[in-house]
């Protein structure tokens, strides 16, 4: 088992210790494993697409899909009581899971939840809250959510997908704060036009999944190591954090193949241990 760089208690201490000092000059991010980064900045604290429980493993146990743990749980979820705002990218379990959400929520009462409008219905039967508590977005909406400012962009997991009212429900999250600008895909594969609708957003930290798309999983696909790296050259991110690997033994990839990639290309990037932190200082084109 992958052993946490950082994780439960001294990680918690960690993101309180930075959200008291704030900053906004810089801001701080941390991996907590799959898709789920925690981004500290001027005393808020935004968290991306968490899945910390084992739900899936103990669903798929004795199935012909194991999704058999290959690291340690980062941080339990009840621990994270410093969170302002939430977000689900998408209704599949590692990006809206109730055993990860409902302890968040219980630990922070006035934390406010983002996700597509088209899963809303979805998303309150599984948490079972009001149905007026998530704040939903669909591709080119924006709003406001306290100091964070959200952009809906669509995501490719495998297909652009929209409920009868043209929603996307599987979604990607371009979020502007102070001076900075950094964006989640979710999960999501190169599509039509994602270059054009991305690049415009002047981004500097693109946090982009490297496990691939192989239909022998039996699973909806990502970008994989190399198209991750060109992505993020082709939209002039300052930076690429990967993510969606070292969890499910039948589903992720190595990360030196990310790595070796953005080298190639030339793509400035970070790699961060599970539980890792790093700092993020605004530099100009």
């Amino acid at each position: 088992m992958i052993k946490p760089h950082n994780h439960g208690p001294a990680l918690a201490a960690q993101i309180r210790n930075a959200k008291r000092a704030g900053n906004v000059d810089s801001f701080d991010i941390w991996w907590l494993g799959q898709s789920g980064f925690l981004i500290q900045w001027n005393k808020k604290c935004l968290l991306f697409d968490p899945y910390l429980s084992d739900s899936l493993t103990k669903k798929y146990d004795n199935t012909n899909k194991p999704h058999e743990r290959i690291s340690e749980l980062v941080i339990e979820p009840h621990l994270l009581d410093c969170i302002d705002v939430v977000t689900s990218s998408h209704n599949h379990t590692d990006h809206l899971d109730a055993e990860t959400l409902l302890p968040l929520f219980q630990a922070n009462p006035n934390i406010q939840s983002v996700i597509p409008e088209a899963n809303r219905n979805f998303v309150v039967d599984r948490l079972t809250c009001d149905v007026d508590f998530p704040i939903g977005l669909t591709d080119g909406e924006e709003k406001e959510i306290g100091d964070f400012t959200f952009y809906g962009v669509p995501a490719a997991h495998n297909e652009i997908e929209r409920d009868a009212e043209g929603r996307c429900k599987f979604m990607g999250f371009v979020v502007r704060f102070g001076k900075f600008t950094v964006y989640h895909s979710g999960d999501t594969l190169w599509y039509k036009d994602m270059v054009k609708i991305l690049k415009p957003f002047n981004i500097d930290v693109a946090f982009l999944p490297i496990n691939g798309n192989d239909p022998a999983r039996g699973v909806a696909g990502n970008l994989n190591c190399r198209e991750a790296a060109l992505l993020g050259k082709e939209i002039q991110a300052r930076l690429v954090i990967p993510h969606h690997y070292d969890l499910f033994k039948f589903n992720t990839a190595d990360v030196r193949g990310f790595e070796k990639e953005a080298k190639v290309c030339a793509q400035p990037y970070c790699i961060l241990k599970l539980g890792e932190h790093t700092i993020f200082k605004h530099t100009t084109k």
